[in-house]
């Protein structure tokens, strides 16, 4: 009898517990939380400047999702003091803050997708909740459309956009250290609405919020804008906003050990940069740079100034970046010799494979001052000697180019030998040999581009793989521009024009108003295939999208190329020409 018993409190005790959690079976709950009441009265009006709390009930436990990153307000309370939910689920949000709000205004606090429900994590998106100081909620809006010009493809689905939209209330001056007094987030779809905004006058400016700070972050974050002063007298829509990347503030950042002696490094994009020796030891030097690098480069002979060469040394130098005056500031490193950082050659021509038509290429880790190409051999089938001639590039002091009478399916050996090819201060150690063979043309296709609306000032026209690396480029102006030797391949195109004239595409300057230099991508991929003929016509006028790097066929406009054994119209020495001229190079 006590067994019997025993055995009926266990199967009560199991029957009990399984009734505990989550019911199982039955519809799955779809539904995103419904917004219930609230701490302020349903009007939302006249609300006491002194209150310090916002609560808002809903009808399910709710979870806040990356509350910090999420949460708008607009215009700003500084002093946020606690946000509930944090850990625990609850019915409630709660925002404490310690700020005295300001009269007669309307407050916005926009979640964007920050509130879910506990169980099955529906979103409820883009829940906006505002109140007035005054007799009455504004209701003034802006909305419209912000895109990243130089994006080459739709933003995936379920990535977070980080780009915001934001006024600056128009006064005598404005501080952009500050947050903007309306923001609003960017939805997944680049549309965006400012809500509940008074009449005014306003600067709209719209960022990658990348550090989620709400502040444009000028050199850090892609920025888009408009000169013209905003008048909200009424509602706008369709007040579309292009974001570019910014320009960074010229900085010294850093110097560090390089082969044949050391880099300098920038923040921004100096045209001038003076640097000076301040060791007395280093007294014979060379200074390259290239106007707008961000790196200069201090070269020396480490082993004969007796830099570095038994201990580390603290070597200093002076230097002068794109400053009126001559005052030299001074950059130190700790140097240490190293006796592996030495001159080497390498071929420039991936796989041994010389496309038709091109020159063979050398590039080296070092500057190339001089070279003795008389002491050089060519041989074809390891048997014929042939001419050549090689030159140092007038575009890349690190390469040399060889030209001779490269014979299809032929193979190439060319021997330079050690100390045939100096620096300022160094020469190759070793011999080295190239083997490489002149490829067909019918491995090649070509590809020719119509604009419609093209730009009337030069620009590159640039074909980039998947990843987004630049493969060919060309500087050029016109309407017509032809790519004539292509490795099968699919290509993004994209176009960035030189409005200046300064042979740089120059990013945007918020500060100072200037925009970004102009830039256009392709809508669809260029795909490549030997011995076809693409022909495409791009208006640039056409604001389609890329969505996908990926296609299957060939363009419709492809033919067969019966020119395939036409020379290359292009520029053999890689030089930057003239307006009107066209170049195409292998961008490494």
């Amino acid at each position: 009898m006590k067994r019997l018993l025993l055995l009926f409190i266990i199967g009560f005790l199991v029957q009990s517990c399984a009734r505990v959690g989550s019911p199982v079976g039955g519809p799955k709950d779809s539904l995103a939380p419904k917004f219930l009441s609230s701490n302020i009265d349903t009007t939302r009006i006249n609300v006491k400047r002194d209150i310090r709390e916002l609560r808002l009930d809903f009808d399910e436990y709710i979870t806040l999702k990356d509350i910090n990153k999420n949460l708008i307000i607009s215009p700003p309370i500084k002093n946020i003091k606690r946000i509930l939910p944090s850990n625990i689920a609850n019915k409630f949000i709660l925002i404490q803050w310690t700020d005295t709000l300001k009269a007669n205004t309307t407050y916005n606090f926009n979640f964007g997708n920050s509130i879910v429900d506990n169980n099955e994590a529906n979103i409820l998106r883009y829940f906006n909740f505002a109140f007035s100081t005054g007799d009455k909620l504004d209701d003034l809006y802006i909305s419209g459309e912000v895109k990243d010009a130089l994006a080459i493809k739709k933003q995936a689905s379920g990535t977070e956009n980080k780009l915001v939209v934001g006024l600056y209330q128009v006064k005598d001056t404005i501080n952009y250290k500050q947050k903007p007094y309306y923001i609003t987030k960017v939805d997944a779809d680049g549309y965006y609405e400012l809500n509940y905004l008074s009449p005014g006058k306003y600067k709209i400016i719209a960022f990658e919020d990348e550090n989620g700070n709400s502040m444009y972050d000028p050199g850090k974050e892609k920025v888009g804008f408009k000169k013209e002063v905003i008048d909200v007298e009424k509602s706008i829509s369709g007040l579309n906003l292009k974001v570019y990347p910014s320009k960074k503030a010229l900085k010294y950042v850093e110097m560090k050990e390089m082969p044949g002696g050391v880099m300098m490094a920038f923040e921004g994009h100096p045209s001038e940069v003076k640097v000076k020796p301040l060791s007395e030891k280093i007294k014979d030097y060379k200074i390259t740079h290239t106007p707008k690098s961000d790196t200069v480069r201090v070269w020396f002979d480490a082993v004969k100034s007796d830099v570095g060469q038994t201990a580390t040394e603290n070597l200093k130098f002076g230097y002068n970046a794109d400053q009126k005056k001559d005052t030299l500031y001074n950059a130190s490193l700790f140097y240490k010799y190293n006796a592996k950082s030495t001159m080497e050659i390498n071929s420039d021509n991936g796989g041994g494979m010389l496309p038709p038509k091109t020159d063979f290429k050398i590039t080296s880790n070092y500057i190339i001052d001089k070279i003795n190409p008389e002491k050089w051999v060519l041989k074809s089938d390891s048997l014929t000697t042939q001419d050549f001639t090689a030159q140092i590039s007038e575009t890349n002091p690190y390469q040399i180019l060889i030209k001779s009478d490269f014979i299809v399916g032929k193979k190439y050996q060319l021997t330079v030998p050690k100390t045939t090819v100096s620096s300022f201060y160094a020469k190759t150690s070793e011999s080295k040999r190239f083997d490489f063979e002149a490829d067909k043309p019918e491995n090649y296709g070509s590809l020719t581009f119509k604009l419609e609306n093209a730009p009337t000032s030069n620009y590159w026209i640039q074909l980039l793989d998947p990843s987004e690396k630049v493969i060919y480029q060309k500087y050029t102006k016109g309407d017509e521009i032809k790519f004539a030797i292509l490795k099968p391949a699919e290509y993004i195109v994209r176009i960035l024009v030189d409005n200046n004239d300064n042979k740089y595409w120059d990013e945007s300057d918020f500060l100072n108003e200037v925009f970004a230099e102009d830039s256009y991508v392709y809508y669809k991929v260029a795909l490549i295939r030997p011995l076809w003929d693409t022909n495409e016509t791009w208006d640039l006028k056409d604001t389609r999208t890329l969505d996908s790097p990926k296609i299957s066929t060939p363009s419709k406009t492809a033919v067969p190329n019966e020119n395939k054994d036409k020379p290359v119209k292009q520029d053999a020495n890689n030089r930057e020409l003239k307006s009107g001229d066209a170049i195409l190079t292998p961008v490494k």
